[in-house]
């Protein structure tokens, strides 16, 4: 069964992340034909190509809730860019007020559209696990765990480490460790007191993002816990963009109020017809 088109679609950046957002109120497509689709349209070079895909739709006890994707058409139970985006998706479209509640897999998260940018109350931060070691291509390479509504691997490198972002980011997203979901891998260098700089290899997508909000989010925590940085903390992203994590460490490990600030771009607003979903050949 192929959906009713066209179909209304915002495209929206946040720190080099790319999303298509589609207002999925009246749905029109069903759960079983969701990755399809997404997978279709998120493609790049024969569709809208983003990193993932978000509908939104009612939800009787916040302002809305969200599926997320990756574009791969695996569903994710967070996301920091695409919550950023969706918050202000849900403010342009009247879907929202400025101050928002909207309920993801990980839990209900708060936002709040400053203009152009967006600031998120996170979901408490789990499954801390310091100080993992994995072998890849040959060398023992330290890391730390935790999942900031999606799981992270965190590796500290030195300002001139070479990083095969790829390669080595593949290998461990995939490590038994971190078996069955895998995690997404984040290499992390100090560049202050309190900013950091940050490559995410992503799940779901396969390959480094130019943004990670939840991977900017795990990283300023696991710097903080290892004495490199202080709160609030600036993360640079691989596209340039900056990201700013508010948090509080308590006891010496937990995490409290952890906040992440950032922009929140429209690209365009369009109509998607059949050929998106189409293939060549």
């Amino acid at each position: 069964m192929s959906p009713d088109f066209p179909i209304p679609f915002t495209k929206m950046s946040g720190t080099g992340n790319d999303f298509i957002i589609i207002d999925h109120r009246r749905p029109f497509l069903p759960d079983r034909e969701i990755p399809g689709f997404v997978r279709s349209v998120c493609q790049r070079g024969f569709s809208v190509g983003a990193d993932g895909l978000i509908l939104i739709e009612d939800d009787p006890e916040a302002d809305f809730r969200w599926q997320f994707f990756n574009g791969d058409g695996s569903r994710a139970e967070m996301c920091g860019n695409g919550a950023r985006c969706a918050a202000r998706f849900a403010l342009q479209k009247k879907i929202a007020p400025a101050r928002m509640r909207f309920i993801t897999d990980a839990g209900p998260i708060e936002a709040e559209v400053l203009d152009g940018r967006v600031k998120l109350k996170m979901t408490p931060p789990v499954d801390l696990r310091r100080n993992l070691s994995v072998q890849v291509d040959g060398r023992k390479i330290e890391l730390d765990h935790i999942n900031t509504g999606v799981p992270h691997a965190v590796h500290i490198v030195e300002q001139d480490e070479a990083v095969d972002v790829a390669g080595w980011g593949r290998a461990i997203r995939f490590h038994p460790l971190f078996a069955p979901a895998g995690a997404n891998v984040n290499f992390v260098r100090q560049l202050g007191p309190s900013a950091l700089g940050v490559r995410t290899y992503e799940r779901g997508v396969e390959a480094e993002t130019m943004a990670c909000g939840t991977g900017a989010a795990a990283a300023a925590i696991i710097a903080a816990l290892q004495g490199l940085v202080s709160a609030p903390v600036t993360v640079t992203t691989s596209g340039g963009a900056r990201l700013t994590i508010h948090f509080s460490l308590v006891n010496g490990t937990g995490v409290a109020g952890l906040f992440l600030e950032g922009p929140a771009r429209i690209v365009y607003e369009g109509e998607l017809r059949a050929g998106a979903l189409e293939k060549d050949g």
